[in-house]
C-alpha cells in the first residue's frame, strides 16, 4: 500500500506485464560505454596513487578486469587529489585475497576486500551483477543483502550517481563513461542512476549522499533526482541507526558542514536525524555557536587536520546541555554536579537517536565536564587544568563559546595567556581578580537555595 501511494504521488507507471514497476528510466543501461582517451578526460596521472596502481597492476597480471572507480574518478576529472581510491574488478573476493599478502574480506550486505599498504587503505569491490527479485528486503523495499555478482556494465547501473559510475584504468589512461557522467561533471549537474524513487527504496541513505554530494561539489541537483526526496524522507527512520551515523558523520566532516546541514533542512531531510538544529538555529547565540562550531571544522578538513567527533557533537548538543544545566542550577544543584546532570540528560536521550559510539560520548562528557573548571583561575587549579588530556579539546570549546557570545572574551583571552606564557606570566595572570559576572552577588553575600526534592526540574524541552 505505502509503495502504491508513492508511485500515485510520484507518477510511476506500472508494467502491466508482470506487475513490477518499469525501472528501466532514461539511464537504462548501455553494454557499451563511451570511451575516453587522456587527451579527452584530461586526468593527471600524478593524482593517482601508487598503491592504487599497484592493485588494478596486479589483478590484471593475473588475467582480470580492474579499474579505479567511482568517487575517485570523479575527483581526478575535477582535477582534485582523492583522499581514498576503490579498485573495482571481475575477480571475485577470494581471488582478490589470494593475490595480496594483507587483505581482508569484510561486510555483510555485499562482501568487499580490503587491501592495505602501511596505513594505506584500497577497497575492492567485485562487479555487482543486476539486483535479483528475491534479494532480501524489509516491507519498505530496502534490500538487506544483495552478494550477487556481474558484468561491468551491471555494475555500473548498480552505482548511485552518473558521476560516480565512470571506470579509470591506469594502465591505458582511458575514462569508460556508461551513464553520462563526464557530460554531468561538465554541467555540474547530480543525477541518480535509474528511477530515483525505486533506488531511494532500496537504500534511503542515498537521499542523505544526495545532499553531501550537492554541498561538498557545489552541484545543482537534477530535477527527477530531487523530486521523490520530500514524499520518500520518512524511509530513513527505517535503516540502521549505526549507518545513518555514519553517513552523518562524513556528510559533518566533508569540509561544507554548514552547507550539508542547509542543504538537509532545504529538502526535508533533518526530520529524526538532527531535530534539535531546528531549535538551535531558530535561536540567534545557539545558531551563531554551532555556525563557529562547523566552520571551524570545516577549516580543520581543508588544512588536512584531524577532525574530532567528539567534538563536533558536543557542539551540536551544547545548547540543550546549556539549558539544562541552568535549570539544575536554578533548583539549587551547585554548578559542577548540575552540569554532570545535564549532560547525563542529554547523552541518554541522543546516545540511541544518534547511534552516538561509546567513545564519542566519553569525549563530549570530558569537554562539557572541564567548562565550569576554566573559571576557576585560583590557586593550583588552572595548573592542574594543564595536566588534563583533553586540554586542547576543552579550550578550544571555550573559545567558541566566548566568541558566540555565551560568556565574556575577558576569560578566554586569560586562559590563551596562561596556557602560552612562561612561569613569571603565570604568577602575573594570578593575581590578576576575574570580573565579576553581570548580576553576580559577592560571595560573602551568597545563600544558597533551598534544594529542590526534585533533583530533574522541567526543562522547555521535558514539558
Amino acid at each position: 500500500m505505502i509503495k502504491k501511494f508513492i508511485r500515485k504521488i510520484l507518477g510511476v507507471k506500472e508494467n502491466t506485464e508482470n506487475g513490477k514497476s518499469d525501472e528501466s528510466g532514461k539511464s537504462k543501461a548501455k553494454n557499451k560505454p563511451k570511451v575516453l582517451g587522456a587527451k579527452e578526460h584530461g586526468i593527471d596521472p600524478k593524482l593517482v596513487s601508487n598503491n592504487a596502481i599497484r592493485v588494478t597492476q596486479t589483478l590484471q597480471e593475473n588475467g582480470f578486469k580492474a579499474f579505479i572507480v567511482g568517487g575517485a574518478v570523479r575527483d581526478l576529472l575535477l582535477g582534485v587529489k582523492p583522499k581514498d581510491f576503490d579498485v573495482a574488478t571481475n575477480a571475485t573476493p577470494e581471488q582478490v585475497k589470494r593475490l595480496f599478502r594483507r587483505a581482508f574480506i569484510i561486510g555483510r550486505r555485499f562482501q568487499i576486500v580490503h587491501v592495505m599498504f602501511g596505513q594505506d587503505l584500497i577497497e575492492v569491490t567485485t562487479f555487482r551483477g543486476a539486483a535479483k527479485n528475491d534479494a532480501p528486503t524489509d516491507e519498505h523495499g530496502r534490500v538487506l543483502r544483495d552478494n550477487t555478482f556481474g558484468e561491468q556494465h551491471e555494475d555500473a547501473v548498480r552505482r548511485d550517481f552518473t558521476i560516480n559510475a565512470m571506470y579509470y584504468d591506469p594502465s591505458s589512461e582511458t575514462v569508460l563513461d556508461y551513464h553520462g557522467g563526464i557530460a554531468d561533471i561538465r554541467k555540474k549537474t547530480l543525477r541518480i542512476i535509474g528511477v530515483p524513487e525505486l533506488r531511494y527504496r532500496e537504500d534511503p541513505v542515498r537521499m542523505l549522499r544526495v545532499v553531501r554530494f550537492a554541498a561538498k561539489l557545489q552541484f545543482s541537483i537534477d530535477a527527477e533526482t530531487r523530486k521523490p526526496i520530500p514524499v520518500m524522507a520518512p524511509l530513513i527512520d527505517n535503516v540502521p541507526n549505526a549507518r545513518v551515523f555514519d553517513e552523518m558523520l562524513k556528510l559533518l566532516m566533508s569540509g561544507h558542514a554548514m552547507a550539508c546541514l542547509q542543504q538537509l533542512r532545504k529538502e526535508g531531510l533533518h526530520h529524526g536525524l538532527m531535530p534539535l538544529l531546528d531549535v538551535v538555529l531558530e535561536q540567534p547565540m545557539g545558531e551563531r555557536f554551532v555556525t563557529l562550531a562547523l566552520a571551524n571544522t570545516d577549516e580543520r578538513v581543508r588544512q588536512g587536520k584531524t577532525v574530532s567527533p567528539g567534538f563536533l557533537f558536543a557542539s551540536l548538543l551544547w545548547h540543550q546541555v546549556l539549558e539544562k544545566w541552568e535549570a539544575y542550577k536554578a533548583a539549587g544543584e551547585l554548578s559542577i554536579p548540575a552540569l554532570h546532570l545535564a549532560a547525563d540528560d542529554v547523552l541518554n536521550t541522543q546516545t540511541d537517536a544518534l547511534a552516538l559510539q561509546r567513545k564519542i560520548g566519553s569525549d563530549m562528557r570530558d569537554i562539557w565536564a572541564m567548562q565550569p573548571r576554566f573559571e576557576k583561575r585560583i590557586g593550583k587549579s588552572p595548573y592542574k587544568m594543564l595536566e588534563n588530556s583533553r586540554l586542547r579539546a576543552g579550550y578550544d570549546f571555550l573559545l567558541l563559546r566566548c566568541a558566540s557570545g555565551e560568556i565574556d572574551n575577558e576569560i578566554g583571552e586569560w586562559w590563551t595567556a596562561f596556557i602560552q606564557g612562561d612561569e613569571a606570566e603565570r604568577v602575573r595572570l594570578l593575581s590578576i581578580k576575574p570580573k565579576a559576572k553581570v548580576g553576580e552577588v559577592p560571595a560573602a553575600k551568597k545563600r544558597r537555595p533551598r534544594r529542590s526534592n526534585n533533583r530533574r526540574p522541567k526543562t522547555a524541552a521535558s514539558e
